[in-house]
């Protein structure tokens, strides 16, 4: 896994924007201007490559139990966030991309219907 697919594939998501909120070494996806995930580029460069995705309560704690690369989030709240380890190989793509799948439908689902009404157009 490199960062370039997780890149494509967090943009190709309906109505998806990069941003750079907090400095220039966090890239952080969002949408209609809520996180879905963060990327920090600086350990990626360093061959530490992570992600840190939002996740059910119930379900963080249960990827954190199976998986020694999926911890909770640094700065983040660690009942909502999680942060894959992705340089340890241990979590496979096909998980990896159904993590930010369930990452942007965590988000989409705590939006207003007018908001999630706007996906759609």
């Amino acid at each position: 896994m490199n960062i370039e697919q997780l890149h494509q594939y967090c943009l190709q998501k309906p109505k998806v924007e990069e941003t750079f909120p907090f400095n220039q070494d966090t890239l952080v996806f969002k949408v209609l201007g809520k996180m879905f995930a963060l990327i920090p580029l600086d350990k990626w460069e360093a061959g530490e490559g992570s992600i840190s995705l939002k996740c059910d309560p119930q379900y963080a704690l249960e990827l954190r139990e199976e998986y020694d690369s999926i911890k909770g989030a640094f700065h983040m709240n660690k009942t909502h966030w999680n942060t894959i380890y992705v340089h340890k190989g241990e979590v496979l793509p096909e998980l990896l991309f159904q993590l930010i799948d369930h990452s942007y439908d965590q988000v989409v689902k705590g939006m207003t219907k007018k908001m999630q009404q706007a996906l759609k157009e």
